[in-house]
């Protein structure tokens, strides 16, 4: 006999079909974000970097826009033209020197007109590395086709890595050009964006979420001046020191040690190796100036860093940086900014959790409820 309750039996049924039904559409939905993202992926990075950058200048923009009687547009527009010409410049005539340099080279290694000046005993007496460092040029300046030979495998090693360098600098630079771009299109449209953003920061978070768009652009700022900031006045430093003591392709060099500041590298990268060359001509007082100038100038990141990152925002430093270290190490230098993003709103989360009392439910602002409605 069976006891089978039918209306039992009918809302089962339906529990089903609007499981099943419910399945599909979140599979559907699934399969359209994943869509959606493959066809934004190529556009992703130079939008990022975009909306980073519009948030960093907008108060650059607007005391320009007040010098301009209240053009944004043109306000923004004059910032993105001047910042593809502080990148493309240098590009050009870095480019320019690397061409002439190797046509000159070309032509004087066909001649065979190739001299390299020996070292002198200085480069010996450099602790661990002089000896090996005395003999591989010593046969360089001596017996160049044998020494070519001989580090052949290196040398195309070496010009492989300059020459992936070189074209990923270029790359980085066209990438940076359309961020500008995109850039000044936000900061044109500031007020619209603005109003968007927060819109949607409420429609996500609730009523902290306008709270939390104001915590994201203070970070991003603050972060941009922590990275970007202390790079530029590590680069003046060393390059003072550059030009000063009359270091060949000073400017060039000055421009390595800032793009490696930013990529969060240690300028010692650059530092090390011109300083062997200073001890190789120059006397000990002047080389040993110059030595401890440009250390001292390598390591002020360590000091200017937690100065600089972290102003402006109410999040203790320690977690600006190291959700800013932590970041670029997952993502690369996009990752400095999403990361210290990231834990500054972690930061927040704990501390109000903390401080809400156990059992007491959140008080709603009822201003921000009315706008989310």
């Amino acid at each position: 006999m069976n006891n089978q309750n039918p209306q039992h039996s009918e809302s089962s049924s339906a529990f089903i079909n609007n499981m099943v039904e419910s399945a599909i559409r979140i599979g559907l939905l699934f399969v359209l974000v994943v869509w959606t993202y493959d066809i934004i992926k190529p556009f992703l990075i130079p939008v990022l970097w975009g909306a980073i950058i519009a948030v960093a200048l907008m108060p650059v923009t607007k005391k320009l826009a007040n010098w301009l009687n209240g053009k944004e547009s043109l306000a923004a527009t004059l910032l993105a033209l001047l910042g593809v010409l502080v990148l493309i410049v240098p590009l050009i005539l870095v480019m320019g020197s690397i061409y002439d340099g190797i046509i000159r080279l070309t032509e004087v290694f066909q001649a065979g007109e190739i001299r390299i000046p020996g070292p002198t005993d200085r480069i010996a007496a450099i602790p661990v590395i002089g000896d090996k460092l005395y003999s591989i040029w010593s046969l360089f300046s001596t017996n160049l086709e044998q020494a070519i030979t001989n580090y052949l495998p290196q040398i195309k090693t070496a010009v492989g890595a300059f020459a992936g360098i070189l074209g990923s600098g270029v790359l980085t630079v066209v990438m940076s050009v359309i961020s500008l771009l995109i850039a000044a299109a936000f900061m044109a449209n500031a007020e619209s964006m603005s109003k968007a953003v927060k819109t949607v920061s409420i429609r996500i978070a609730g009523p902290k979420g306008e709270q939390w768009a104001s915590l994201i652009a203070a970070t991003i700022r603050s972060v941009l001046l922590g990275v970007v900031g202390v790079a530029f006045i590590q680069a003046i430093l060393i390059g003072a020191a550059f030009f000063v003591f009359g270091i060949p392709a000073a400017g060039g060099l000055t421009l390595l040690v800032f793009i490696l500041a930013i990529a969060q590298l240690p300028a010692l990268i650059i530092v090390l190796p011109v300083i062997i060359y200073v001890f190789s001509y120059m006397d000990t007082t002047p080389a040993t100036i110059f030595t401890v100038w440009v250390l001292l100038a390598g390591l002020s990141d360590n000091i200017l860093k937690p100065m600089l990152m972290g102003r402006g925002v109410e999040i203790p430093m320690p977690v600006i940086l190291i959700g800013a270290i932590g970041g670029m190490l997952v993502s690369g230098i996009i990752g400095l900014f999403v990361g210290a993003v990231v834990l500054a709103i972690w930061y927040e989360l704990f501390t109000h959790w903390v401080r809400t009392p156990v059992g007491q439910p959140e008080k709603v602002d009822e201003t921000a409820q009315n706008t989310e409605d």
